[in-house]
């Protein structure tokens, strides 16, 4: 596995306040702010998190649940063209979170990675919750891939996603070095589910896990009563990572910002003399993990070919 060019990389989180919206220069005004705030921190990365966009939801008050969440399907292009313009602004890469995007009459849980040069692209969320399904009415997406940045390669999994151990080891396979993780949580044991697996992930794929969710309440918003997040960084388990594996964390149920460095040639030390190197002792000869590579066909043109490993 090379090295990336870059060793020590600056993530910023945002743990995101839920707010009623009378418009969208509102949000826009609020997503601007939080870039600003984390670029001003010289971070690499800000990462937003999922379905943060839902006070839109607030708009249409009087639909059922099915129905609102495909009124905010209609703003998604206008917030994901601001993030793109905001990451070329601002000199930093944006994960902008999740939101909900129609696609041939099926809804479905997108974000995208909005790079500092002005390049874009979509990432799926591929698991949904049984929630999400019946009041949403949800489709989980077909497409898994690495990105390929100026801080070498990340993968990024939407909340539920990282409670499937097979994604992120894929991911690992094809170099990846920090995980990104969008998360909307509404209990606490909902969050412990994402953190606990979030940790797991970073210790058995020897990489980063950098997990951002929202915090506070929606009166007016339908299946979004309450939310509860603790964002943080994870890290693997060894001599020269901090020992609980945790690298930095929000205050639970506060809006804030988390900006922590990361050091990949931490990484690449481990991969190569750790006390326990978990991807070089794989049991390849016992076990494997295939992606089915025809089913991503299914997303459409330009999006990536598969994963095999």
């Amino acid at each position: 596995m090379s090295r990336p060019a870059k060793s020590v990389v600056r993530l910023g989180l945002v743990q995101w306040q839920m707010r009623l919206y009378r418009t969208m220069e509102e949000l826009f005004e609020q997503m601007e702010y939080f870039v600003d705030a984390v670029s001003a921190y010289r971070s690499d990365f800000a990462l937003f998190p999922e379905f943060f966009n839902a006070p839109l939801m607030a708009l249409h008050e009087e639909m059922p649940e099915g129905e609102a969440i495909r009124k905010l399907a209609e703003y998604t292009e206008s917030i994901r063209d601001k993030f793109t313009g905001l990451a070329l602004r601002y000199n930093i890469n944006i994960i902008t979170g999740s939101m909900p995007l129609l696609r041939n009459g099926q809804l479905y849980n997108v974000g995208y990675l909005c790079r500092r040069d002005g390049s874009r692209e979509q990432y799926e969320k591929l698991h949904v919750t049984p929630d999400e399904v019946k009041c949403w009415g949800l489709n989980g997406g077909n497409k898994l891939q690495t990105f390929d940045t100026d801080c070498g390669k990340i993968g990024i999994l939407i909340c539920y996603d990282v409670e499937f151990p097979e994604l992120s080891r894929l991911l690992a396979a094809e170099g990846m070095n920090i995980l990104f993780v969008p998360f909307l949580t509404d209990t606490q044991n909902a969050f412990s589910r994402v953190q606990l697996c979030a940790r797991a992930r970073a210790v058995e794929n020897e990489c980063f896990v950098a997990i951002a969710g929202s915090v506070g309440n929606l009166p007016k918003v339908h299946n979004m009563d309450i939310q509860y997040a603790q964002s943080a960084v994870f890290t693997p388990c060894d001599f020269a990572f901090p020992v609980n594996g945790i690298k930095a964390e929000a205050t639970p149920n506060t809006e804030m910002l988390v900006v922590a460095d990361v050091d990949l040639e931490l990484l690449h030390d481990l991969r190569h003399s750790g006390s326990v190197r978990n991807l070089k002792d794989r049991r390849t000869d016992l076990y494997n993990i295939l992606f089915n590579v025809e089913s991503q066909k299914e997303s459409g043109p330009g999006h990536h070919a598969g994963i095999r490993r």
